[in-house]
């Protein structure tokens, strides 16, 4: 494939950068008082305003025009009919099969997936159930009251992250718990919230060998073992893996074993057997609203023009920041306390994804490929990060995400919370946009009647410069359907970016790389002899952990 860099839609659109990029945002809503109407997207309750980008109907022209070139639109169709996108591991990318809540044939090799997603969720509806209803109990008798899931990555960060947003959807008398570090402190923290009759063990590995995984699996089940006996274990562990042997060795049933596919990669795997615990904490029926409301946002990515998409459109503002702008960052703010985990989460889809420097056709891409993704919950990152975003000598763009209604009413007056809330993320995406001048600000200061002999040395300290980029999200209400929405958006968002980029966003080859480099280090600190089989600085390191344990 010729480099997209030296198409005549890239060409295009540099012309159009040198152009539009002095122009300021707020200029553009001067001269347009239609403008939000003009650059938002809706779908259903779900609102997205882009208008704070430096774009005009010519850039979007334009940005789709590159989708376009890129032949987009066809490798949606081998995304949606199973062909194995992901070459280098020779594996279709088919988690849109997981929550194909329509049912229509998705195949693979020749075969309909279907049955088999199907028998598994019915695996799973029945499982949760009878843990929910107290049907299923422990080994001495006893209701679970705990469910600790052990994975790592994405076997990890989607369940914990939907459990936290949809905390008031949960069953009171269940508390999930997230294990994933392989540091002691981690599995020790979950365990003591434990008691050993009382507490299901979910291990989340595909090949039961990953070793933060399998680490906190054996360490939780010496700790049950040793109060209930090792009998104990068939009644308090499942797994979520495909090694069937290697589940059987450690003492789980085959019928406490939910299977998962190759053709699921661990960022897009919530959707699967890997949400066993978000199904039994919020029950099967919200699971499924979660997967329904993935699978409206699929059928509207794989259907809807360009000009209509808004994954699509999504993605081509970050191509537009990140490759003509240079902003390669993105902060991702949630105004939602149960979103807090959301940037962790799309930190690791995205850059786990994208972040890349060999193309698709092996060659080093000669672009920048991947924001680095970060973001915290309004309105805790006001008071810790924004300065940099409004004042900082990077540009960061930024997507501001918020329900207009909150899952919890609490104060003396009704919805204040949420009110104020609300009204600091409108603020923050004016203020970032419109900023602030020294006019203004010169203005502001004389009529508070401040000091006027130091009037103009505080004024730069007090004017925004504005002109800063952000996207808006808002919808109805926090819901397993709305936040199925929301996860699809920016799972196709990032499936269209890898695409501009030419590279494969669905293997992790750097990551298996730093796991192979441990298992060769692991054993040399099983013995007390010197280590110098490395460089000077890993000898080094090695060495004083040695001798300082």
């Amino acid at each position: 494939m010729t480099s997209i860099i030296h198409s005549k839609s890239w060409d295009l659109l540099k012309k159009h950068y040198e152009q539009i990029s002095p122009q300021h945002i707020r200029d553009f809503f001067n001269h347009d008082a239609r403008r939000s109407d003009k650059f938002s997207l809706k779908f259903d309750d779900l609102l997205f305003d882009f208008s704070k980008n430096k774009i005009t109907e010519e850039t979007l022209a334009l940005l789709y025009g590159l989708a376009k070139q890129s032949e987009l639109k066809s490798w949606i169709s081998k995304l949606f009919n199973g062909e194995k996108i992901n070459f280098t591991e020779k594996r279709a990318a088919l988690h849109v099969a997981l929550r194909n809540r329509s049912n229509a044939p998705i195949l693979f090799d020749g075969k309909d997936v279907m049955p088999s997603v199907n028998r598994v969720l019915n695996k799973i509806h029945f499982f949760s159930d009878s843990i929910r209803s107290g049907e299923l109990k422990g080994f001495t008798g006893k209701k679970f009251t705990a469910v600790v899931n052990i994975g790592i990555g994405g076997s990890d960060l989607g369940p914990a992250m939907v459990c936290h947003a949809l905390k008031s959807y949960g069953e009171k008398s269940i508390k999930p718990i997230f294990v994933s570090n392989v540091d002691g402190y981690d599995i020790a923290q979950a365990l003591d919230q434990c008691d050993p009759e009382t507490t299901l063990f979910i291990v989340a590995s595909k090949t039961f060998t990953t070793q933060e995984t399998m680490t906190n699996a054996f360490t939780a089940r010496k700790w049950l073992t040793d109060s209930l006996g090792i009998d104990a274990v068939k009644n308090h562990f499942v797994a979520i893996s495909t090694n069937e042997a290697a589940v059987t060795a450690f003492g789980i049933s085959p019928e406490n074993t939910f299977e998962f596919w190759d053709w699921v990669g661990g960022r897009y795997s919530l959707w699967s057997s890997i949400g066993l615990s978000i199904a039994i904490y919020i029950g099967m029926d919200q699971f499924e609203n979660l997967l329904d409301g993935a699978h409206e946002i699929d059928n509207h990515f794989r259907d809807a023009p360009f000009e209509e998409n808004i994954p699509v459109t999504l993605a081509m503002i970050g191509v537009w920041h990140i490759n003509f702008f240079g902003y390669n960052t993105l902060a991702v703010l949630p105004y939602d306390q149960g979103l807090s985990l959301l940037p962790s989460y799309l930190q690791q889809a995205d850059m786990e994804s994208n972040g890349k420097f060999i193309g698709r056709d092996g060659e080093k891409v000669c672009l920048h490929t991947g924001p680095i993704v970060w973001g915290d919950a309004g309105t805790n990152g006001q008071h810790a990060f924004y300065q940099l975003i409004h004042q900082g000598t990077d540009i960061i763009p930024t997507d501001f995400i918020m329900p207009a209604n909150t899952q919890y009413s609490v104060g003396s007056e009704k919805n204040q919370h949420h009110k104020i809330l609300f009204s600091n993320y409108v603020a923050q995406s004016r203020a970032l946009m419109f900023g602030k001048t020294k006019e203004k600000v010169r203005a502001e200061l004389v009529r508070s009647q401040n000091d006027v002999d130091g009037l103009e040395d505080i004024i730069p300290h007090k004017s925004f410069e504005g002109d800063r980029p952000s996207n808006s999200f808002l919808f109805k209400k926090l819901t397993p359907k709305s936040l199925g929405r929301l996860l699809a958006i920016y799972e196709h968002k990032i499936f269209v970016q890898g695409i501009i980029w030419n590279i494969n966003s669905f293997d992790q080859w750097g990551v298996e790389y730093g796991k192979q480099l441990a298992s060769l280090i692991l054993p040399e600190l099983n013995n007390q002899n010197e280590t110098n089989g490395f460089d000077s600085s890993t000898n080094n390191l090695i060495n004083y952990f040695k001798k300082s344990t």
